[in-house]
């Protein structure tokens, strides 16, 4: 009788606790979260910072900083997507963590962007975040979002037209049919 107490204590307390962790689970499920999700969000993490795939230790900390606080507000993640909740940690944390160092990088293919257009484009183009959604996880206003995707689409088209031409481009390098 005492051990039937006692696991009926425990699927008491085991109940309680999978109820705290709403809708996502266990933490066990966030091993499955990061799994399946964690190759992605680093790519996007390489696109926002510049660096290559292979050496990224900026992006690296930037998305370990995302993952972290993800993990920590798991058990109240009830009904909201984790996915969308790590996008938005890390588009956060990019904006912030730029905005010190200011200014453009040269690195990488989006190296000719400003940091805001860098992380509208990467939104909206690689993630398919709608101009409402980065506009919300930027803090931007709408108008605002449609005026950096439009600057940043057009220098996109322009460096690639002057590549195809042989034209340098914005960084010093020739481009296709150049020396």
């Amino acid at each position: 009788m005492r051990q039937r107490r006692t696991s009926q204590a425990q699927e008491r307390r085991h109940a309680q606790q999978s109820d705290a962790y709403g809708s996502c689970g266990s933490y066990g499920s966030f091993d499955s979260f990061v799994a399946g999700a964690a190759g992605r969000l680093l790519h996007a993490a390489t696109l926002l910072t510049g660096e290559s795939p292979e050496a990224a230790p900026r992006a690296l900390r930037l998305l370990t900083a995302a993952l972290a606080a993800t993990y920590a507000d798991w058990p109240r993640l009830r009904g909201e997507d984790p996915y969308a909740r790590a996008r938005r940690e890390l588009s956060m944390r990019y904006a912030r963590s730029a905005a010190w160092r200011g200014g453009r990088t040269q690195d990488g293919v989006l190296g000719v962007l400003g940091r805001q257009e860098r992380l509208v484009l990467v939104l909206r183009l690689y993630e398919g975040a709608d101009e409402w959604q980065t506009a919300a996880l930027t803090g931007l206003p709408v108008e605002r979002v449609r005026a950096l995707w439009a600057r940043a689409v057009a220098t996109l088209r322009a460096r690639a037209r002057a590549q195809s031409a042989g034209a340098p481009t914005a960084d010093g390098t020739a481009g296709a049919g150049g020396p």
